[in-house]
């Protein structure tokens, strides 16, 4: 029999990630379970495993009378007759472990017994499945599409169920029976019933964890991924930063060919991914995250986390994007909130002219400068005009005399 358990107790260990002290424990609840369905009481019992062999044993702790006849409740008392058959040296007083026979407790013990060790067995398989899914939370797993539960989505993630809620899926996915997919864990509930784990597609960090899966750079802290906004099932932005001047950040998330974004795409079923450099000073950043686009002029305040953004006529709508989405996700991945025009509207348009940041002092010394050399013109123009007056008088004179002559 000991052997028999100790093969049964190694199996639940390897396969449900039981650990054997709490299989011995529950075992030792069962066995005083037993003896208290079969006695009534537990007050004297003792309950020993070896945790070596699997062997085990119930003893009954009582006291030696002298006499059969001073017995007065045979589960506490023995007489020493008696207690003499189990130790020699028993004596009146003394208290004598007597063995119990398991095997002669009734059906009903039995039964209860198996179902203590099986509700400890389900309660530590349930802790375990707990503890790993809770360790991986804020991760990304690998899960099989099992079935629709209304218009959720029942994960199968190994050992456990997970559950992708409506709301967590993206628009644009069909997810049918047997897919394999990437799933983000948002939460790790422990109910009564095992653990509930919600997971996500569309939540902007399984685009980070699918990037630090691929690229090593990431991995080893080589690079970081400072900034990341998303539009689940259409597009993704993501700032990311160089730790070693020799290393091209964004061409180290690209790959070579695109070999590394373009697994990350396949994953996110076609959804379009822009990497770009990350830059302390927010006017370089917002040129950035504004990319393709070209741009002409950045005024950033990062008092006001504001921005307004000057473009060539022909790249405004590409700035903006589809129904403003390129613009929206820079604001995202910046922080700050964008205002774009292009350069024909910028003229007429306080706050995007160079002119509106220039200081006071620079402002009035153009000014005094350029009166300078509009009184300078003014002289040489009177000047001018002088001299031709005088001209004219001249040939006048000349013409008269020649007339008289």
């Amino acid at each position: 029999m000991s052997k028999e358990l100790m093969d049964a107790l190694e199996l639940l260990e390897r396969e449900k990630n039981i650990s054997r002290d709490s299989l011995f424990d529950a075992i030792e609840n069962s066995l005083l379970t037993a003896c208290k369905n079969n006695f009534g009481k537990v007050e004297n019992i003792k309950v020993e495993v070896d945790r070596n062999t699997c062997d085990f044993k119930c003893f009954a702790e009582k006291e030696v009378v002298e006499l059969a006849d001073d017995v007065m409740d045979s589960f506490i008392e023995i007489s020493l007759d008696d207690a003499k058959k189990i130790s020699k040296k028993a004596k009146v007083g003394d208290m004598i472990d007597v063995p119990i026979n398991s095997k002669e407790f009734g059906r009903i013990a039995t039964q209860n017994a198996k179902n203590v060790i099986l509700q400890k067995i389900r309660e530590e398989e349930r802790g375990a499945i707990y503890n790993e899914y809770f360790t991986k939370e804020h991760d990304i797993v690998t899960g099989v599409v099992q079935r629709y539960i209304g218009k959720n989505v029942s994960i199968n993630l190994g050992r456990a169920d997970a559950i992708l809620n409506e709301s967590e899926m993206v628009s644009n996915e069909v997810y049918k029976p047997t897919d394999r997919i990437k799933v983000y864990i948002l939460e790790v509930k422990n109910g009564s019933k095992g653990p509930r784990i919600l997971v996500s597609r569309t939540h902007p960090d399984l685009v980070k964890r699918l990037f630090e899966q691929e690229v090593a750079e990431i991995q080893d802290g080589t690079v970081e991924i400072k900034s990341i906004a998303r539009e689940a099932g259409s597009r993704t932005k993501l700032a990311v930063y160089s730790n070693n001047p020799n290393v091209d950040a964004v061409g180290a998330c690209v790959g070579v060919n695109g070999c590394r974004v373009n697994l990350i795409v396949d994953e996110l079923r076609g959804e379009k991914i822009d990497v770009v450099n990350w830059d302390e000073n927010p006017g370089n950043l917002i040129q950035n995250a504004l990319s393709p686009a070209k741009i002409v002029a950045v005024f950033a305040d990062p008092d006001e986390k504001s921005a307004k953004v000057v473009v060539p006529d022909y790249q405004l709508s590409l700035a903006i994007g589809k129904e403003g989405q390129n613009a929206r996700l820079a604001a995202k991945l910046t922080g700050y909130k964008i205002d774009i025009k292009s350069e024909t509207q910028a003229k007429d348009t306080p706050g995007f002219r160079m002119e509106d940041y220039m200081d006071d002092e620079e402002y009035n010394e153009d000014e005094e400068y350029q009166d300078e050399n509009l009184e300078e013109d003014i002289e040489s123009e009177e000047v001018q005009n002088e001299d031709i007056e005088e001209d004219e008088l001249l040939d006048v004179s000349d013409d008269e005399e020649t007339s008289e002559e």
